[in-house]
C-alpha cells in the first residue's frame, strides 16, 4: 500500500504554509471537475459561442472555486488553514461579486432569462456553505444538484437560451457523477481530518493476515477520485476538440 501523506486533502499535503493553505481552499481537482460540467453543458448546444463559454467558466470559477470554498473554510476551518479571516471574507465577496457581474453582462447577450440562473447561483453559494434553510441544501442531494446539474444547465442556457433534452440528460449525468464524488470523498475527509489511528486486520481465506491502517482506507479511494477528476477534464476537452473540428 502506498504511503499516506498527512494533510487535509490529497491535493494539500506537504509542509504547512501559505502554498498548502491556498491549494487546500481552492480544491483544484474538484474545482476543475465541476468546471468541466460547464464545458459539457455548452457542448450540447446546437452552436457554441466560445466567448460565452469562457465567461461562464470564469463566473463559475469565481463563484465555486473561490467564493464557495473560501466561505466554507470560514465556517469552522474544516481544512485547518491559517489564512486570515479577512482574506477569506474578501475572497468570498470578490468572487461572488465578480461572478454576478459577469452574469449581468451576460444578460445583454442572452436576455433576461439568464437572470434566474444568476440569482439561484448566488443563493446556492451562500445557502449551501452557511447551511441556511435548516441545512436543506447542505445535503448529498443538494450538492449533486447545486454543483453537478446547475453548472450544466446554466452553461447550456447561456449558449442557446433554452434547455434541450440533451442538456437535461447531461445535467442528470453530472448529478450522478457528483453524488459518486461525494460518496467517495466523505469517508476520506473523515479519516484525514478527524481520525488519529486505525487498527484492524483482514483475515484471508488462505489464512494470511493483512493489517488495516489509515492508508488502507484512504489511498485507494483517493486514487479513484484523482482518476475521476482527470477523466472528467479529459472528457470535456474531447468534446471541445470535437466541436472545434467542425
Amino acid at each position: 500500500m502506498a504511503e499516506l501523506h498527512d494533510g487535509p486533502a490529497f491535493y494539500a499535503t506537504g509542509r504547512r504554509g501559505l502554498g498548502r493553505d491556498v491549494r487546500a481552499v481552492l480544491h483544484l481537482p474538484y474545482t476543475a471537475w465541476h468546471l468541466s460540467y460547464v464545458v459539457l453543458g455548452a457542448m450540447v448546444a446546437p452552436r457554441v459561442n466560445w466567448t460565452t463559454l469562457v465567461a461562464t467558466l470564469l463566473a463559475f470559477f469565481l463563484a465555486v472555486g473561490i467564493a464557495a470554498h473560501a466561505l466554507d473554510e470560514l465556517q469552522g476551518r474544516p481544512l485547518g488553514t491559517d489564512l486570515p479571516a479577512w482574506s477569506l471574507t474578501t475572497a468570498t465577496l470578490l468572487g461572488l461579486i465578480g461572478a454576478v457581474a459577469l452574469g449581468v453582462v451576460g444578460i445583454g447577450r442572452v436576455g433576461w432569462g439568464l437572470a434566474p440562473f444568476i440569482v439561484v447561483g448566488a443563493v446556492l453559494v451562500v445557502a449551501y456553505n452557511l447551511e441556511l434553510f435548516g441545512g436543506l441544501i447542505h445535503t448529498d442531494l443538494g450538492l449533486a444538484l447545486s454543483w453537478g446539474a446547475f453548472p450544466v444547465l446554466t452553461s447550456a442556457y447561456a449558449q442557446s437560451e433554452t434547455l434541450s433534452p440533451s442538456a437535461l440528460v447531461m445535467a442528470l449525468a453530472a448529478s450522478f457523477f457528483t453524488a459518486a464524488q461525494r460518496s467517495l470523498s466523505t469517508p476520506v475527509r473523515k479519516v484525514r481530518r478527524k481520525v488519529a489511528t486505525v487498527e484492524g486486520t483482514l483475515a484471508m481465506h488462505d489464512g494470511s493476515i493483512e493489517t488495516i491502517d489509515r492508508a488502507t482506507i484512504v489511498v485507494p479511494i483517493e486514487r479513484a477520485l484523482r482518476s475521476m477528476s482527470w477523466a472528467m477534464m479529459a472528457l470535456a476537452v474531447a468534446f471541445v476538440l470535437a466541436r472545434r473540428g467542425h
